[in-house]
């Protein structure tokens, strides 16, 4: 997880279970331990993001002067309504479709979770010693999750806050979640060596793009909003580096479902339209659209006005939108009407470099929001 400097104090400390790894990346404060483990080079992993209707491979690599991507893909996950192990299959396939795109020579990922099985929460304690705030950040997870905290992975990182207080983030994902993103990873032939949450890897990428670019001036809230089929993640960062991570489960999936029912279309051709890919003959869905964004555009507000609320942050300057369904026509522009807060369709690879690589690049500038988390998860292995 990385915060700003003055605000890091060391790796995001695992509590409990094997699985997840959540570490502070800021050089300088962190013993990276698991490069040491697995002899990787700085740049070695891949940024993996598995999606439920798209697999997203990014691998960057590192300098003084930011980032440069070398390799980028993406795959449609297949799918299958018949085979009971379809879903799985074909996920593993995506998974491989994308080495083949990319065709880099790592078989080490960095994958991401998100959705209602994981929980990002801020915890302040009394003054603690250090063996004491394993046992309170346990206990405090049992209270906040909205999922059985004994049965998932747990970590944590401290803060420094000026105050004679304990206070810092909590991260938490069920086992099962965790371990079937491994699974997947294992079985297309890569090892998942570390594991991340999809939020936290949009501040990642954000962060990791902003420092010294004048697109990014420091001192503002900015909010991120990622949409992708299964799930919508809204990311804050305050000016002091907290993040505040909110997982909604009305997405893309769901909008594209309602247009449909609305307009007595199938899905498929809801799709067509919405991309751009369909004849200007096709029925205008424009009015459906709204009408089914309505929720999540209530949703968003929603978290917006209450995060605002309980931060007593004056506003969120700006959001910045990503994920697939951020590339719908007319979805950004929709959202920027509708919600408080100035809205704008996020790629994340405008401030990137590219080397050799024309498809990488022909790739990243068509559909570069899409692969904003999975920009943030290749951060993680710098």
């Amino acid at each position: 997880m990385r915060f700003r400097a003055n605000y890091i104090t060391g790796p995001l400390k695992r509590v409990k279970d094997r699985y997840l790894f959540f570490w502070s990346s800021y050089k300088g404060y962190v013993k990276l331990d698991w490069k040491r483990t697995f002899k990787l080079a700085n740049d070695a992993a891949l940024g993996l993001d598995i999606g439920s209707a798209a697999v997203k491979m990014v691998a960057l690599d590192k300098s003084d002067t930011g980032y440069s991507a070398s390799a980028a893909g993406l795959a449609e996950i297949a799918v299958t309504v018949d085979d009971d192990s379809g879903p799985q299959a074909n996920i593993i396939t995506a998974i491989r479709e994308c080495c083949e795109n990319t065709q880099t020579k790592s078989k080490l990922a960095v994958c991401g979770v998100s959705g209602p099985d994981v929980a990002v929460r801020d915890f302040e304690f009394p003054p603690l010693s250090d063996e004491e705030i394993e046992a309170a950040v346990l206990l405090e997870a049992a209270q906040v999750c909205p999922f059985n905290a004994a049965d998932s992975a747990v970590g944590y990182q401290v803060m420094p806050n000026g105050q004679e207080k304990t206070r810092g983030v909590l991260v938490a994902a069920t086992n099962p979640l965790v371990q079937g993103k491994m699974q997947l990873a294992r079985k297309a032939g890569l090892k998942c060596v570390l594991m991340d949450v999809d939020g936290l890897a949009l501040l990642n990428c954000y962060n990791g793009l902003s420092r010294g670019h004048e697109n990014h001036p420091a001192g503002r809230t900015v909010a991120i909003l990622n949409v992708g089929a299964s799930h919508t993640t809204l990311a804050v960062m305050d000016k002091n580096g907290w993040p505040f991570i909110r997982d909604m489960t009305y997405a893309g999936d769901d909008i594209v479902a309602q247009i449909a029912a609305l307009k007595g279309q199938t899905t498929e051709v809801v799709r067509s339209i919405l991309s751009g890919d369909s004849a200007p003959e096709e029925p205008d869905i424009r009015d459906g659209l709204e009408k089914a964004c309505l929720r999540l555009i209530t949703d968003v507000g929603e978290t917006l006005r209450y995060y605002v609320a309980q931060s007593k942050s004056p506003t969120v300057d700006k959001l910045l939108v990503c994920g697939g369904f951020a590339l719908t026509r007319g979805f950004v522009e929709l959202l920027n009407s509708r919600l408080g807060t100035q809205a704008v369709l996020w790629n994340p690879f405008e401030a990137v470099r590219y080397g050799e690589n024309q498809p990488c690049q022909e790739t990243l500038a068509k559909t570069g929001p899409a692969f904003a988390v999975a920009a943030g998860l290749a951060m993680r292995s710098i």
